[in-house]
C-alpha cells in the first residue's frame, strides 16, 4: 500500500482533472511558469539536454486500477501523462526506448546519441502496471553496494529506480539512528550503544539479528550524518509518489537488556559464522510493546512514517527458544498496528522463511513475501501453498556478495513471472528485485524491471535484439550478435542446477590449486561453456564507431572483456594443478606466469573505469571521517567486508571473499599477492622436494587491508583499447 501522493496540480490544461506542468522557462505572455514537478526534476537531472521538451501531466488515479501512463507528442514537444510522478518516469523511460533507442540503467547510458530535438512517436503510448507492488533492494544492499554512498549517489539511483517502474525502495541509511535513540530510553549509555551498533558497512546483518559490535564504534557525528541522508532518501520517495520501506521492530536488543529492565525476557540467539548475534526479546511482552513503541515514535521522528516495514524474524538461524513463533509474530504485528494501522509488514521469502507459523498468525492482508528464491530452486511452484496465499512478489537475488559475475536466469523469468501471475488463485502481486549488491548487470535490471509493465508472454530473443538496439542508440549488426551470444550463454542459465548467480571467478580465491569458487557458498563450476562466451568480446569490439562514445558501450565492453578473463581462471587452475602434481617446473613456471599476466590485464582493464576502482570506494568510505582515527577506522570497514569480512573466526567459518569482486586495487593488491605467494611457495617446494609450507591467509589479508598501499581514485587507460588486448590475449594459442 503506498503512502498517499502528494499533490503536484498547479494548473489545469487538456481534459478535465489533468493537471498540467511543463519544464519550459517563461511563456510568451510573461507569465512564469509554475513549479516543477518532482517528475520533471527528475527528468531534468536525467536528461539535461532535453528537460524542457518534456511535459508531465498527473491523471486521478481510479479506485483499485493499475498504475499507468500515456504519452503523445510532436518533435521537441514530449508530453507523458500517468498517476504519479514516478509512473510519468517510467513513462519516460518507455518513450525513451521505444521511439528515442535511448538507455538509461543503474550502469551506463546512451542517452549521448539523442538528437537535439526529441523524435516524436508515431502512435501514443500507453502501458500499465499489472501488478501494484515493485520492490526494489536487498536487505545487505546498504553494505555490498556501498554504506559510505553520499547523496548525489542516492538522488540519481532513486531517479533511475522510478525510470524503471519501481514503487517501494528498502532504505536502511540511518536506522543505526533509529535504534541508538530508542535504546537510550531504556537504560544505556550514548556510549554503550554506539559501541553495541556496527560500523555502517556491516549494518545490515546487525538490521537482521545476525551480529553486532564490529569493527569499531560509530562515532555520534556519523549517526547524525546517517540519519540526515536517510531523511533525504525517505523525503525524495515520497516528493515521488514511491513508498520508502523501513526496518520494523522484531526484538533485537543490546546486552543486558533484562538487567537494566527488571522483568525483562530475552532469548540468546547463539552465534551466526562466527559472530555472536543480539539477543531477542519475547515479542509477547509488555517490555517488547514498550521497546516497540519508542523504535517506531524515533522513526517517525527521523524519517517520517511509511507504510511498510521490513522485519525478518529469526532470520538464517535464528532460535525462538520456548517462544511459539506464531505468538511472536503475533506480538510483532501487534505492535507494527499500534504504531502505524493498517501498515504492511514486509518480509523475506529465503530458506525456509517465512515458515507458516508466521504466515499463518497474522493479517496475511496486511504482509507482502518479497520471495528471494523465485528463480533459485527448481522445486520452488507453489507460493501459495507455502505460505497459505499470502501476497508475495517473484524476485530475483543474481548476485551474493557484489560479485562481478555477468548474468542471470532470464529463462527462468519468461516462462514462471506471468503463468505464476494469472494461475487460478495465484496471490503473486508484484516483482523484486534484490540482487545482494545492485549498480551492476544492466541488462538483467532492464529486463526484470519490465517484468511489471508487460502483458503476455515474454521473447527471450526478440528482447535482446532490442536492447542491442536501445543499449547504444542505433541498430548494429555486431551488438546483435554480441547480445545474442550474452542471451545463449550467461543470460540463459535456469535454476535447474539450484543457482541464480553465475559462477565468480578463481583469481579472487583464496589461493589453492583445488579451488573451485572464490566464496563459499558459490557455484562449484561455470553454468555455461566459457568458450561460447567469448565470441561476445569480438562482437562488441566491432561495434560501429559511432555507436562506442556512450558509457552504456563501454560499461559492456568491460563487462564482458572482464568476464571472459574471469572465466579463463577456471580453464587455466587445473593446468597449473596438473603441471605441479607431475613436478612440471618448466609447465609450471609458464602456466603461473600466465596467470599473472592474466591478472595484471585485468586490474588494468578494470583501472579504466570509475565504478571498477577498490579506490574510489574507499575513498568514500573516508570522507564521512571526522577525523584522521575515524577516517581509518571506515576504510577498515569497508575493506575488511569485501575481504576477510569480520574476524578470524568469521573468515574461517566461510565468510572471507563471500564479497570478492574483480575490481581494480583488489585484483592487483591483495589478489595477486595471495597468488604471487602461493606459487612461489609451490615452486619453491617443487625445487626443495618438499611439501609446501601452510600460510596464514587471515594474517595476510588483515595486514594488506590496514595498509593496502596507495589505491587509485581515479580511472586510467582507455577501455576499448585494453580489451582488444584481452580479445587478442585469450585467442593466442
Amino acid at each position: 500500500m503506498p503512502l498517499p501522493r502528494r499533490t503536484f496540480l498547479t494548473g489545469l490544461a487538456g481534459t478535465a482533472g489533468v493537471a498540467a506542468v511543463a519544464c519550459s522557462g517563461t511563456p510568451a505572455d510573461g507569465v512564469p511558469a509554475p513549479r516543477r514537478t518532482a517528475a520533471a526534476e527528475a527528468a531534468r537531472r536525467l536528461l539535461p539536454r532535453h528537460g524542457d521538451q518534456l511535459t508531465f501531466r498527473t491523471a486521478p488515479k481510479q479506485p483499485d486500477a493499475d498504475d499507468s501512463f500515456h504519452v503523445t507528442g510532436e518533435r521537441g514537444r514530449i508530453t507523458v501523462t500517468a498517476t504519479d510522478p514516478a509512473t510519468q518516469l517510467v513513462g519516460l523511460r518507455h518513450y525513451l526506448t521505444r521511439v528515442a533507442h535511448a538507455d538509461i540503467t543503474w550502469a551506463g547510458s546512451s542517452t549521448d546519441q539523442l538528437p537535439d530535438r526529441l523524435p516524436a512517436p508515431a502512435t501514443p503510448l500507453t502501458g500499465a502496471a499489472n501488478t501494484p507492488h515493485r520492490f526494489v533492494l536487498n536487505d545487505t544492499n546498504d553494505g555490498y553496494t556501498g554504506a559510505y554512498h553520499d547523496w548525489a549517489y542516492w538522488e540519481r539511483e532513486i531517479d533511475v529506480l522510478a525510470l524503471h517502474g519501481y514503487n517501494e525502495v528498502l532504505v536502511y541509511a540511518g536506522a543505526d539512528a533509529v535504534y541508538h535513540r530508542a535504546f537510550r530510553q531504556f537504560g544505556y549509555t550514548d556510549a554503550e550503544l554506539r559501541a553495541w551498533i556496527p560500523a555502517p558497512a556491516h549494518q545490515p546483518w546487525w538490521l537482521l539479528q545476525n551480529m553486532a559490535a564490529f569493527p569499531h564504534p560509530v562515532s555520534r557525528q556519523l549517526l547524525d550524518a546517517r540519519a540526515r541522508l536517510g531523511r533525504r532518501i525517505c523525503d525524495r520517495l515520497r516528493d515521488l509518489g514511491m513508498t520508502p520501506v523501513l526496518p520494523g521492530y522484531f526484538g533485537t536488543a543490546p546486552p543486558g537488556f533484562e538487567e537494566r529492565n527488571p522483568g525483562a525476557r530475552t532469548v540468546p540467539q547463539g552465534e551466526w559464522v562466527g559472530f555472536t548475534r543480539p539477543d531477542w526479546l519475547d515479542p509477547r511482552t509488555g517490555h517488547f510493546a514498550r521497546v516497540a513503541a519508542a523504535f517506531y515514535r524515533a522513526q517517525d521522528e527521523l524519517f517520517g512514517p511509511s507504510t511498510m516495514y521490513k522485519m525478518d524474524l529469526l532470520h538464517e538461524g535464528g532460535k525462538p527458544g520456548d517462544v511459539p513463533v506464531g505468538d511472536a509474530a503475533k506480538g510483532v504485528e501487534k505492535a507494527l498496528r499500534t504504531a502505524h494501522p493498517g501498515a504492511t509488514w514486509v518480509i523475506l521469502g529465503w530458506q525456509h522463511n517465512p515458515p507458516k507459523a508466521i504466515t499463518d498468525a497474522v493479517d496475511k492482508r496486511r504482509m507482502l513475501v518479497v520471495d528471494g528464491i523465485s528463480d533459485r530452486f527448481p522445486e520452488v511452484t507453489d507460493r501459495e501453498s507455502d505460505w497459505g496465499s499470502t501476497p508475495y512478489t517473484f524476485g530475483s537475488i543474481w548476485n551474493f556478495g557484489g560479485h562481478t559475475t555477468l548474468g542471470a536466469n532470464t529463462p527462468d523469468w519468461a516462462e514462471l513471472f506471468e503463468k505464476w501471475r494469472t494461475k487460478e488463485g495465484s496471490t503473486l502481486c508484484g516483482i523484486s528485485l534484490m540482487p545482494e549488491a545492485a549498480d551492476n548487470n544492466p541488462a538483467a535490471f532492464a529486463l526484470f524491471s519490465e517484468l511489471a509493465w508487460r502483458a503476455g508472454d515474454l521473447d527471450l530473443e526478440a528482447w535482446f535484439a532490442t536492447w542491442s538496439t536501445t543499449r547504444y542508440g542505433a541498430a548494429d549488426p555486431h551488438a546483435a550478435a554480441a547480445w545474442d551470444v550474452l542471451r545463449r550463454t550467461a543470460y540463459g542459465t535456469t535454476r535447474a542446477d539450484g543457482w541464480a548467480e553465475g559462477a565468480d571467478g578463481l583469481f579472487g580465491a583464496r589461493p589453492d590449486l583445488g579451488a573451485e569458487s572464490a566464496a563459499a557458498w558459490s557455484p562449484k563450476k561455470m553454468r555455461y561453456e566459457p568458450a561460447d562466451f567469448e565470441p561476445a568480446l569480438g562482437e562488441l569490439l566491432e561495434v560501429r564507431r559511432g555507436l562506442r562514445g556512450s558509457s552504456a558501450y563501454r560499461r559492456d565492453l568491460l563487462d564482458v572483456a572482464r568476464q571472459a578473463l574471469s572465466n579463463r581462471s577456471r580453464v587455466l587452475l587445473p593446468r597449473i594443478k596438473k603441471a605441479y602434481d607431475a613436478g612440471d617446473t618448466t609447465g609450471f613456471d609458464a602456466l603461473t606466469r600466465d596467470w599473472l599476466g592474466l591478472m595484471e590485464l585485468l586490474d588494468r582493464l578494470l583501472a579504466t573505469d570509475s565504478r571498477h576502482l577498490l579506490g574510489r570506494w574507499v575513498a568514500d568510505a573516508r570522507a564521512w571521517g571526522a577525523g584522521a582515527a575515524e577516517r581509518e577506522r571506515l576504510a577498515y570497514d569497508q575493506l575488511s567486508l569485501v575481504t576477510v569480512w569480520g574476524g578470524r573466526s568469521g573468515a574461517d567459518a566461510g565468510l572471507r571473499d563471500y564479497a570478492n569482486r574483480e575490481w581494480a586495487g583488489l585484483v592487483g593488491g591483495l589478489y595477486r599477492l595471495r597468488w604471487e605467494r602461493y606459487f612461489t611457495e609451490l615452486r619453491t617446494a617443487l625445487a626443495e622436494d618438499r611439501a609446501p609450507r601452510k600460510i596464514d591467509w587471515f594474517a595476510v589479508e588483515d595486514a594488506w587491508i590496514r595498509d593496502p598501499g596507495r589505491l587509485a581514485t581515479r580511472p586510467t587507460g582507455d577501455t576499448y583499447e585494453i580489451a582488444a588486448r584481452v580479445r587478442d590475449r585469450l585467442s593466442a594459442p
